[in-house]
């Protein structure tokens, strides 16, 4: 266990001991927080983490989000970009896809679909994602701005034209058998 993910984890721990009544504050409570209430929900202790570059730690406490609030597309995009931040491309586009089932116009579900699929070699649906994405979004993201550029200009690099045909032959090598030559 890296020296960071031991402090986050103390952190974590102490966090919830004081909570659970084993803190130093007599009823139990943290300051500033009523006995019996939440300090944290898990989407933000989830958000924090990938902040922090602690993928798999966010991965599970936007699980336990899930466990706790149900699985909103709030929660399923989380996931979905945690899965993607691990590199789990498969799980990532599985449930961004969900989230954007439960809530089509979800602008960050949107973003890390089109993340996937860029990842993915699927630069036609990427460009499309990140378009419905900006637009939804006004424009307003750097962030989803950028993407859609990026995926407007892969996208155009893999046009072919007639001048991409005009360097070849084809050769016929016997009974349906042909050989593709270069001309140059």
């Amino acid at each position: 266990m890296t020296v960071r993910v031991r402090a986050v984890a103390a952190i974590l721990l102490a966090a919830a001991a004081a909570g659970c009544g084993g803190g130093t504050l007599g009823d139990g409570a943290l300051p500033g927080i009523a006995r019996g209430e939440r300090a944290v929900d898990g989407l933000t202790v989830g958000h924090r983490l990938m902040a922090a570059g602690e993928h798999e730690l966010a991965l599970r406490a936007y699980l336990r989000a899930a466990a706790e609030e149900g699985a909103n597309a709030d929660v399923l995009s989380a996931i979905g970009s945690a899965n993607l931040a691990l590199g789990r491309l498969g799980q990532a586009e599985r449930i961004l896809r969900r989230a954007l089932e439960l809530d089509p116009d979800f602008v960050p579900a949107l973003n890390n679909l089109g993340v996937v699929l860029m990842e993915k070699g699927e630069t036609g649906e990427a460009r499309r994602v990140f378009q419905q994405a900006f637009a939804l979004d006004s424009g307003k993201s750097d962030a989803i701005r950028e993407n859609l550029r990026l995926a407007i200009a892969r996208s155009e690099d893999r046009v072919y034209t007639a001048d991409n045909n005009q360097n070849f032959r084809l050769v016929r090598r016997g009974r349906g058998e042909y050989l593709l030559l270069s001309t140059f």
